[in-house]
C-alpha cells in the first residue's frame, strides 16, 4: 500500500505553530468492505505528512537518506475517534514535538475539513540510523536547524 498522492499543489501549508497540513483523499484500496479506511492506512498518511513537514521546513528526507541517515520508527501511537470513508478529503496536520540527537517525536491530527471533524490523533517516535540499522546521532548540521523549529513554534 502506498501513500495517496496529494490533491493538488496546495497539499501542504504551515501554520504559526510550525505544524504542516498535508491534504489527501481516501482511496478505495485503503478501505474495507464498508468503505471505511483501514487502520493501517493512517500510518502511511502520517509518513506522508512527516515528509511534507520536513520539506516545508527546508529539509530533504531524500538528502538525508542519500547521506546515509534514515529515521527509523520506534513507536506509533494512534487514537482513532471517527472513521474516514472512501473519497473523504482529509488533512493530516504534523508538528515536531521533540528533536534530540538520537530521538525525534512528531504529533499529528487527522482532520476531515468538510465537517471540521477530528478523526484521529497520533504520535511517532524516531531514531536516526545508518544504512545497517545501527542507531546514530543526527549530524549537527541537521539537528540544530530542527531544534530551531521548536524554538520558533
Amino acid at each position: 500500500m502506498t501513500a495517496p498522492p496529494p490533491l493538488d499543489d496546495r497539499d501542504a501549508d504551515t501554520d504559526a505553530s510550525g505544524a504542516v497540513g498535508h491534504r489527501l483523499r481516501v482511496r478505495f484500496g485503503e478501505t474495507d468492505q464498508m468503505r471505511i479506511a483501514h487502520h493501517s492506512a493512517y500510518v502511511l498518511w502520517l509518513e506522508a505528512a512527516r515528509v511534507e513537514w520536513l520539506r516545508a521546513h527546508g529539509f530533504s528526507y531524500r538528502a538525508w537518506e542519500d547521506d546515509g541517515v534514515s529515521l527509523a520508527v520506534n513507536r506509533v501511537d494512534i487514537t482513532y475517534r471517527l472513521p474516514a470513508r472512501f473519497d473523504d478529503e482529509l488533512e493530516v496536520r504534523c508538528a515536531l514535538r521533540e528533536a534530540r540527537s538520537r530521538r525525534f517525536q512528531f504529533a499529528y491530527r487527522v482532520l476531515r475539513p468538510a465537517d471540521d471533524a477530528e478523526l484521529a490523533t497520533a504520535t511517532t517516535v524516531h531514531t536516526p540510523t545508518e544504512p545497517s540499522g545501527r542507531a546514530i546521532r543526527l549530524p549537527e548540521r541537521w539537528l540544530a536547524p530542527l531544534q530551531a523549529t521548536l524554538a520558533d513554534g
